[in-house]
């Protein structure tokens, strides 16, 4: 019986595969997961309609499961139709469910589409698409090395 939080059992073979520096997607439901991954990356659709489930809840889970090095966020635009004028609150969920995990790292925000660029790389090797309907919730994570 699996001990962290996360039971997908296409989610966990995928991270039982993933070494260090391998990327992991989660998606919010806009992100365009079909087109916008990586060559070999596995994509998992956990949107079952509009807000079930969340980037928040996904990243919960997932860093209960796997050593994380670094944390990228979507940076938000700041003019157009989608602009905001501060930080995404999703952001402040993701730092509430860091803390609670004892992930002592910051957010670093990527420009979107250099963020695409991350992400359509060989080392992205999984997509978790969430119903998430906040602007900017996407999230990529490095997965690091296990320590102990």
């Amino acid at each position: 019986m699996l001990r962290h939080k996360l039971i997908h059992p296409r989610i966990n073979e995928v991270l039982g595969r993933a070494g260090h520096h391998a990327k992991i997607l989660i998606a919010d439901g806009n992100y365009p997961a079909s087109s916008k991954r990586g060559p070999g990356a596995e994509l998992v659709c956990l949107n079952l309609m509009p807000g079930v489930v969340t980037c928040a809840q996904v990243l919960e889970a997932v860093i209960s499961a796997v050593a994380i090095e670094e944390i990228n966020t979507m940076m938000y635009e700041k003019s157009g139709p989608y602009a905001l004028k501060e930080d995404p609150a999703v952001w402040g969920e993701y730092k509430k469910v860091m803390a609670a995990a004892k992930v002592r790292l910051e957010l670093r925000p990527i420009e979107k589409w250099d963020f695409y660029k991350a992400v359509e790389t060989g080392d992205h090797v999984l997509t978790i698409q969430t119903g998430d309907q906040q602007r900017f919730a996407n999230i990529l994570l490095t997965v690091g090395v296990r320590m102990d």
